[in-house]
């Protein structure tokens, strides 16, 4: 349903702005045109998403998965409005108008496709060894200020430019990035919960539902929040 909504919200858009040369038709014809194609579209997505759940190394790559997404829907959907823009205006169906079509439809598809992974892609994961391996070398252990060293590490938190550190020390400031953070976490069983946080998995005491998100209450007294995209591939692995 979020998705839908981000659709149709595009869709408005696309009319008010009188997009592909529409700025001449009244307002609700450019709405009637652009909301159902939208809408319509993110459903094909959606069926097409589904189908490449059969290739999960797909998955490996957000901008793989979108590049792949981006060639196959394109496709149909300059088919759909092939056939919805000739029904609507009354025009012959012209095969000539289809090159000029793709290349609209294209560029849609890239956008959307975009937008659809930033908000809905899960954020990333950290793997302790297996059992029996050797402990491995953790980088970001070295970046603990001096009150900190030796402790563990519950949670890292961005505050603007600088990373709160949830230890069982207590907690410190450091700057850098989360991204960057995540990456030298690299040997601890964790995941980025919320675009502001990575967690611990042997942190978490209890979790709670806070609307349509989960709140995640760690050792120490923190709570880090859990963004829709994150809840299901983190109940799958036994957060809560």
């Amino acid at each position: 349903m979020r998705n839908v909504g981000i659709a149709a919200g595009a869709g408005v858009f696309l009319a008010i702005v009188g997009a592909l040369g529409m700025d001449h038709l009244p307002l609700a014809t450019r709405l009637l045109y652009w909301v159902p194609l939208m809408v319509g579209g993110s459903g094909v997505a959606h069926l097409i998403t589904l189908a490449m759940g059969r290739f999960p190394q797909l998955y490996a790559n957000p901008w793989i998965f979108g590049g792949v997404l981006v060639v196959v829907l394109s496709l149909p959907i300059t088919l759909i409005v092939w056939i919805y823009t000739s029904l609507l205006t009354g025009r012959d169906f012209d095969w000539e108008l289809i090159p000029q079509i793709y290349g609209s439809v294209l560029v849609i598809c890239i956008a959307m496709t975009a937008i659809m992974i930033l908000v809905n892609w899960p954020g990333k994961v950290t793997h302790a060894p297996p059992a029996g391996a050797p402990a491995p070398t953790i980088r970001f252990m070295e970046r603990l200020p001096a009150k900190l060293k030796g402790a563990a590490i519950y949670a890292v938190s961005s505050e603007d430019h600088y990373l709160r550190l949830h230890t069982s020390k207590g907690s410190d400031l450091i700057l850098m990035r989360l991204s960057d953070a995540i990456g030298e976490l690299e040997g601890l069983e964790g995941a980025q919960t919320h675009r502001s946080w990575w967690v611990a998995k042997d942190a978490v005491e209890s979790s709670r539902r806070d609307g349509d998100k989960m709140v995640l209450t760690l050792k120490g007294g923190a709570e880090a929040p859990v963004s829709r995209p994150n809840i299901k591939p983190l109940r799958e692995a036994g957060w809560f």
